[in-house]
């Protein structure tokens, strides 16, 4: 399975915008789009599909920008990738319904759903607070490491 470019750069965005959230600060996309090197124009329309989903606020004045709707850990890496990647959360379509029902059947029971559940379970169990935790320890193991 591959994540559109857009999926992962929601991923990565929500994770800067978590980060922030400790300081209780509200974060632009300018200032994302500076963190992780990403088009200004490109990450708006992430996050237009993102606050439509119910995944961030966005506040308006000079002191404005984004948050997170929730807390970090009760935003799944599902939630943010199912806004985005329309593919993920489709029923399978019926590949050989009409000429061979019994082996549709079989497909869709052996293959297509015991893969939608499993990729639910595996994405809906990583938090962004999980993501945000295990950067914050590579950041530091880096740090260790450059001032040796």
């Amino acid at each position: 399975m591959r994540i559109s470019v857009k999926g992962r750069y929601a991923l990565a965005a929500v994770t800067v915008i978590a980060q922030r959230a400790q300081s209780r600060e509200n974060i632009t996309v300018s200032s994302i789009s500076e963190v992780l090197g990403i088009s200004k124009i490109y990450l708006e329309q992430v996050f237009s599909q993102l606050k439509k989903d119910g995944l961030l606020l966005s506040v308006k004045g000079p002191r404005g920008g984004y948050q997170l709707s929730r807390p970090a850990s009760r935003i799944s890496a599902w939630d943010v990738l199912a806004a985005l990647e329309a593919g993920m959360t489709e029923q399978t379509e019926n590949t050989v319904g009409e000429s061979a029902p019994d082996i549709e059947i079989a497909l869709q029971s052996t293959v297509f759903a015991p893969l939608d559940a499993a990729l639910v379970a595996c994405l809906g169990g990583v938090s962004v607070q999980d993501i945000l935790d295990y950067s914050d320890t590579q950041r530091a193991q880096q740090s260790f490491m450059l001032n040796l």
